[in-house]
């Protein structure tokens, strides 16, 4: 009898969640760098990613699976911008 943790049984399990989730079927790998990605963007600190995925050195989770997305790189354009205008406005 097959193990639960079995790669197949895994990801059989993963594409009948996400079709009954109505959500396309995407490669594990994919959820992974996904995850990572979203974590990042709502503000989830680097290591807490990092051990969520089981990574031994955040290298990896910051370089190779956290990807940026445009909103979080606006924000982040806007931070700026609301910093250096108040330091502007004090001079």
């Amino acid at each position: 009898m097959p193990e639960a943790s079995e790669p197949r049984n895994v990801y059989r399990s993963f594409t009948r969640v996400a079709g009954n989730a109505g959500l396309r079927v995407i490669r594990l790998h994919d959820a992974r760098h996904g995850c990572a990605t979203l974590l990042t963007a709502a503000g989830v600190a680097p290591r807490v990613v990092m051990e969520t995925l089981g990574h031994s050195q955040i290298a990896v989770t910051m370089n190779v699976y956290a990807h940026v997305v445009q909103g979080t790189q606006r924000e982040a354009v806007s931070h700026m911008d609301r910093l250096l205008t108040r330091r502007l406005q004090r001079e």
